[in-house]
């Protein structure tokens, strides 16, 4: 799993074969275990992160939608092991992330429960599917949907992350978006 800029960084900071006593490879898998599955689609956002051809890097939060009582539709649907699909809503139109998956569908995702102090990395390619009713049936306000076909899962140690409390969005705050 590792590359040479790993390797060039481990000798360089002094920290050459260290990985390699506690197998580092080891510590990635390249599917998705069932907890693992539903710790990503309990989480109400997660981060993501693209790159344009030119490898410029673009880091994005994705969020729940709610319904009109307030209720929050899924935000992520682990298809199988190694798929999993997410929406795209309507935002600035700007499209960083899915212009940067058109020209290149390597995608960083990033999952982080504060309270628990969890953290799980999803690497892997996404593509774009703009049939809107493909999904309707989870995600009936979205424009389109982003599938990625995971080929790196990592779950991070729990250092330096802040305990926090999700507080959810109250009906007008709803209502106010």
């Amino acid at each position: 799993m590792d590359h040479e800029g790993e390797r060039a960084a481990h000798k360089r900071f002094g920290v050459e074969g260290l990985w390699q006593a506690y197998d580092f490879n080891s510590a990635f898998r390249a599917t998705l275990a069932a907890g693992t599955m539903r710790f990503v689609e309990s989480l109400p956002f997660f981060f993501i992160a693209t790159a344009n051809r030119r490898g410029e890097c673009d880091c994005s939060f994705r969020g729940r939608e709610y319904d009109a009582a307030g209720r929050p539709y899924a935000l992520v649907k682990v298809l199988d092991p190694k798929t999993l699909m997410f929406p795209d809503y309507g935002g600035n139109r700007y499209f960083n992330s899915l212009g940067n998956i058109l020209v290149n569908g390597q995608i960083g995702m990033l999952f982080v429960d504060f309270n628990a102090r969890r953290r799980l990395r999803i690497n892997g390619r996404a593509s774009i599917v703009e049939d809107r009713s493909a999904y309707a049936h989870w995600w009936p306000l979205a424009e389109r949907y982003v599938r990625v076909d995971v080929t790196q899962v990592f779950e991070n140690c729990r250092a330096r992350i802040p305990r926090m409390t999700l507080i959810m969005p109250t009906d007008s705050e709803l209502q106010d978006e």
